[in-house]
């Protein structure tokens, strides 16, 4: 049993590619906890794609490319292996929600990380079990238990790092951290396994790992780079903080001008019944222009400043206008005001 038959070149094939799904997932938290609503769900999907399908599943696979048995041909099982491949996004995607909605922090941490270790550790020996090979495979159960204590710690740390990490640098370190923690959990399981390999070699069935895993990583993979462009693409957390900040500013102002323009306003009164149109007096001409005078022959009087205008017995001088200070009404008459026309 070599687990090493292609040299490097797959346990740092399956590294590599266990950091990037693990910080393209951090980077979609990221987006998903500057995010509501239905935005918000997507964003964790999209992060348990990325974790549980690249980091997690097409690491493990990776790694097996350079697993061999000397003296028998390994294949592989293709729904246990599409089984292991939903089982770790679906796990993955588990501890995400729960850890991005959960109301208590501490207790949505814990059981996210438990949930979602118990999930890696299923796919893991899922996908073990789908190896088909004319062999008895058996397993350490101290060594078993021990991958899957690392499974949980594993997987709780990245849950942490879900909540914490924002920026691009604590991505990448947290990134190759989960990385470290997905491989030595991947090798610490293979190494529980013993292979004992039957005499009689038997017809082994199941798919071919070049000619099945590779087409099938090959579009995880792709999915990934996708979602690695939409993130690219997408406005980050501090712009859209941003936007925020400038569409309340813009709504502040919006309600300042409506106050103020109410306080401009007049009161409401209630309206009275409408004014009626005055028809306007006409200018009264002045004396000597328009119209003869008053008391003169237009009037049936004398001309006005002849002496026959006005009498002593109405304490005026003969031709001239009355003297206030020695008018006098005549005895019988009313007091009144002498007219023009009037004469004694």
């Amino acid at each position: 049993m070599n687990h090493f038959t292609q040299g490097p070149l797959t346990p740092i094939l399956a590294y590599v590619m266990s950091c990037m799904g693990s910080m393209l997932g951090l980077r979609l938290t990221a987006q998903a906890h500057a995010s509501t609503g239905a935005s918000r769900a997507r964003w964790l999907v999209g992060a348990a794609i990325s974790i549980g399908g690249t980091g997690i599943w097409v690491m493990h696979f990776i790694a097996m490319m350079g697993f061999d048995v000397e003296g028998t041909e390994i294949r592989y099982d293709v729904p246990l292996t599409v089984a292991s491949a939903l089982v770790a996004v679906v796990f993955v995607g588990a501890g995400l929600f729960l850890v991005a909605y959960g109301r208590a922090k501490v207790l949505a941490l814990l059981g996210g990380g438990l949930l979602t270790g118990l999930g890696v550790a299923a796919m893991h020996y899922m996908g073990m079990y789908a190896m088909n090979m004319s062999a008895h495979v058996s397993y350490d159960p101290t060594i078993v238990a021990a991958s899957v204590v690392i499974a949980v710690v594993a997987a709780t740390v990245a849950l942490w790092f879900t909540l914490r990490v924002r920026r691009a640098v604590a991505i990448t370190g947290a990134a190759l951290i989960m990385g470290v923690a997905v491989c030595g959990m991947h090798y610490t399981g293979m190494f529980a396994m013993s292979v004992q390999v039957h005499g009689e070699q038997g017809h082994v069935g199941g798919a071919d790992a070049l000619s099945f895993l590779v087409p099938l990583m090959t579009v995880v993979s792709l999915i990934t780079l996708t979602m690695l462009l939409m993130v690219i693409l997408s406005p980050s957390q501090r712009e859209l903080q941003e936007d925020a900040e400038l569409m309340a500013r813009l709504e502040m102002r919006r309600l300042a001008a409506e106050r103020a323009q109410t306080l401009r306003a007049p009161a409401n009164v209630p309206a009275g019944p409408p004014a009626q149109a005055r028809t306007p007096m006409p200018a009264q001409p002045r004396p000597g222009q328009g119209r003869p005078q008053r008391g003169g022959p237009a009037y049936g009087g004398p001309e006005y400043g002849s002496p026959e205008y006005g009498g002593p017995e109405y304490g005026r001088p003969q031709g001239g206008r009355p003297d206030p200070r020695r008018a006098r009404a005549p005895q019988g008459r009313p007091q009144s005001r002498p007219y023009p026309y009037q004469q004694g």
